[in-house]
């Protein structure tokens, strides 16, 4: 074979990976603008009605708005979270994620889940993703039980059976 044919050949092959780098770079930066506008007027505000809703039930959660993601985290354990993320690894399209974080006794169980495209991602398909992920074990709540012998003070009882007292009466 001629070198120069060779050396087109080779031309060639790279300037078509200079040109897909640049539409990938293009494609990355188009999702970016589309998810920060999602994270500001979808995902933050769910995740803080979601948040708001579980808190109200019994369900002790937080939101946290960490630089280019929104996250859902348990009060009781930091490790016990939701998390929206916007993935552009991959020569793909770039896309949400979600990335669920589980705490059972000293294993830590980490899973993700594509959401769908920043562009076209509605309120309800996030809150189908949040939905789904959200379950009993990830979120347990306490029930309040007065004491038998005062009426006022209040021993806390999970589901689990853990059972912590505040009762300060001197008959207990």
């Amino acid at each position: 074979m001629e070198i120069a044919d060779i050396r087109n050949r080779i031309n060639a092959t790279i300037e078509r990976a200079k040109q897909r780098a640049a539409e990938r770079r293009a494609r990355t930066d188009e999702a970016a603008r589309a998810y920060s506008t999602f994270l500001d007027t979808i995902a933050v505000p769910m995740f803080r009605q979601v948040a708001n809703v579980l808190r109200a039930d019994g369900y002790p959660f937080g939101v946290f708005t960490p630089s280019g993601s929104v996250k859902l985290v348990s009060d009781r354990t930091a490790e016990d979270s939701i998390e929206i993320l916007l993935d552009t690894s991959g020569d793909d399209e770039p896309h949400v994620i979600g990335h669920t974080t589980r705490s059972r006794g000293g294993r830590v169980t980490e899973s993700e889940r594509p959401v769908g495209n920043p562009a076209t991602l509605t309120e309800g398909e996030l809150l189908d993703f949040l939905d789904t992920t959200i379950n009993a074990e990830l979120a347990e709540p306490a029930e309040n039980v007065f004491c038998v012998f005062c009426g006022f003070c209040v021993v806390r009882r999970s589901r689990r059976g853990a059972r912590r007292t505040t009762c300060r009466c001197p008959a207990v």
